[in-house]
């Protein structure tokens, strides 16, 4: 009877724990080359998400980044995944490369920034955007979407300038040189990047700023851009700009468990530290404000309840869709 009763008692158990393996929600977050440094970001939220949410096991999946992701969301072939602000918007409102072929896809949270710096040789004497115009400028690195938004940006404001093409290598040595007087890079928060630092080693650069009436033009008519203020010191002697730029995201599925986004939401933003551990750029970051401030497609439900949670006013253009 005794042993009766203890296999009754274990099979009871593996049934319960077969149970509860199977209430788990799984969920596959597409991120991108396991060679970038966001690969490791998604790594440690990866861990948070598994080790903070309950009836949730996620796993992390390397893909081709942004645009494999948006399509593997529009398949259903992923729950959520990163996704860059501009191209997370033309998804959403079927432009550019999605022309016809919309994603619907909604916003968790944004990690990073990336500010899109003009940084100029000081002795081309381009003081304003608008000076640009026939001055030979790289627009970003071939094939990049620095590139791409630098030309939309110069082109919705009337401005011209002799484009170069080139890899990073390329153009640094050209900046150096003088055959490019200028190049657009992206920031690493609210700092140039290394390669700009590099020409600025021996060559004085300046960075050009939108005029209050550009950043208006912008604002209205290239919603997949955000309108960024970086503060004095970006670089030895940098005064304060205004400049455009996009975020990394965290896109999820429309579908995607209204708790379970929540969870998954207020897990992320109350451990920053193994983010910051796998991913520098973010330390000190306010996540939150950053989703708010660059954001581009509604907010999923369940992210728009925790932000709302903390008093934090969600803007229009993010309110998540009916």
């Amino acid at each position: 009877m005794k042993t009766m009763l203890t296999a009754m008692a274990a099979s009871v158990g593996l049934l319960a724990a077969a149970s509860a393996v199977q209430a788990d929600e799984r969920l596959l977050i597409g991120s991108t080359s396991s060679s970038s440094s966001h690969y490791g970001y998604f790594v440690a939220v990866n861990q948070i998400i598994n080790s903070r949410v309950d009836g949730v096991s996620a796993s992390v999946a390397e893909t081709g980044a942004t645009v494999d992701n948006l399509r593997r969301l529009g398949r259903n072939q992923i729950d959520m995944g990163l996704v860059t602000t501009n191209t997370g918007y033309h998804a959403y409102a079927g432009l550019e490369d999605f022309d016809g072929r919309p994603v619907d896809s909604r916003l968790l949270w944004v990690y990073t920034v990336a500010p899109q710096n003009v940084v100029m040789r000081r002795d081309a004497d381009v003081a304003t955007l608008e000076a640009l115009e026939g001055v030979r400028f790289n627009p970003g690195i071939t094939g990049s979407a620095t590139e791409k938004t630098t030309e939309a940006v110069l082109r919705t404001l009337g401005i011209s300038p002799d484009y170069v093409r080139g890899s990073t290598t390329d153009i640094v040595d050209a900046m150096k040189d003088g055959r490019v007087m200028g190049s657009a890079k992206s920031g690493v928060g609210n700092k140039l990047d290394g390669s700009s630092m590099d020409i600025a080693t021996f060559t004085p650069i300046s960075v050009l700023s939108l005029s209050g009436e550009q950043a208006e033009t912008l604002r209205a008519e290239m919603p997949d851009v955000a309108i960024v203020d970086i503060p004095e010191g970006a670089g030895d002697g940098i005064p304060a700009y205004t400049t455009w730029a996009f975020g990394v995201a965290v896109h999820a599925h429309p579908d995607l468990d209204e708790e379970i986004a929540y969870q998954i939401v207020k897990a992320v933003m109350e451990n920053p530290e193994p983010q910051a551990n796998a991913f520098s750029a973010i330390r000190d970051a306010d996540l939150a404000e950053m989703t708010l401030q660059v954001g581009t497609v509604p907010l999923h439900p369940g992210a728009a309840r925790y932000f709302e949670e903390q008093g934090l006013e969600i803007p229009d253009a993010l309110k998540p869709a009916q």
